[in-house]
């Protein structure tokens, strides 16, 4: 349910995103890192995890480059889908992600040694052939670089949740602060230039800043729990869901162009998702006990 939720929100988030499409998508990610850091702080105090754990996380230097990374890979992802966005790509961001299901299926293959079923492996291979189709005969040749940006850069941060220790809260509160130094700076240099969004917006569009924390903060906590305890080719493949809709938002409500070879590799990778649902339901009715998530490094708690 938590992954479900997390995928409908990020499935919906570019109408949110529209809205800011007048702001700097640099500045807009610099607000999201502070906006969230501090909804996340407030939710470590409020839950009574405090900071203790998710600073102690950062008390050796593998620990610390570890987060950082993953906090690097979170950003990239964020400022390429926003750039993406409100520049008039939302359906080569939505190829994007349909990309990421197939990396984090076949990540969690040969890089946590999940297993899969012959069926799982032939759903794989239909979605890796409809998104190929729309890559080869949509793209023109053209070598999608917001689409692979984006699967690379979430499907490794993807990675690290997983190895992660780290609960959902202190895991993204300790994202969020080791860019935040970077990201007030830059903020604070917009506005010394007198080019920054705050001061110059609307009341109403003031509101929709701020919002950002909770509009990043929410999804991604939801994802962040559901990655630590679901096989990481489950969670890959409810993916689907985010990229459906944001396809569906490109082409039916801001009227993107879309071909008609676009929509049979749409129809490979809902039919891979159905087969792969399929089988998961089959094998537990039958009592086929799935292999259990790969336990997070120790190394990164500390």
């Amino acid at each position: 349910m938590a992954a479900a939720g997390c995928y409908l929100l990020w499935g919906l988030v570019p109408l949110y995103w529209k809205q800011l499409a007048a702001i700097d998508p640099l500045e807009l990610i610099a607000h999201r890192h502070l906006w969230s850091l501090l909804l996340l702080g407030g939710l470590l105090v409020a839950t009574g995890e405090g900071w203790s754990s998710a600073l102690g996380a950062l008390s050796t230097i593998r620990g610390a480059a570890r987060l950082l990374v993953a906090a690097l890979l979170l950003t990239t992802n964020w400022l390429v889908y926003v750039w993406g966005v409100n520049t008039g790509h939302i359906l080569e961001t939505s190829l994007g992600y349909f990309l990421v299901p197939l990396i984090s299926v076949l990540a969690g293959r040969f890089l946590l040694g999940e297993q899969l079923r012959r069926v799982q492996w032939i759903a794989v291979g239909l979605a890796a052939l409809g998104v190929g189709s729309m890559v080869v005969v949509v793209q023109g040749g053209r070598v999608p670089w917001i689409a692979l940006a984006l699967a690379g850069s979430w499907s490794s941060y993807s990675v690290m949740r997983k190895r992660s220790a780290l609960g959902a809260i202190p895991g993204l509160a300790v994202e969020t602060l080791l860019l935040a130094p970077v990201a007030l700076g830059f903020l604070v240099w917009k506005q010394a230039q007198g080019t920054g969004a705050l001061g110059r917006l609307d009341v109403g569009t003031h509101a929709l800043l701020v919002s950002s924390g909770v509009i990043t903060a929410i999804p991604l906590l939801l994802f962040a729990h559901a990655a630590r305890r679901i096989r990481l080719s489950t969670l890959g493949v409810t993916q689907y869901l985010a990229p459906t809709l944001q396809w569906a938002i490109g082409v039916w409500v801001y009227h993107e162009p879309v071909q008609r070879e676009r929509l049979f590799g749409f129809a490979l990778i809902w039919v891979a998702l159905g087969i792969y649902s399929v089988d998961n339901l089959r094998a537990a009715a039958a009592g086929v006990a799935a292999p259990s998530p790969v336990a997070p490094s120790r190394h990164s708690a500390r």
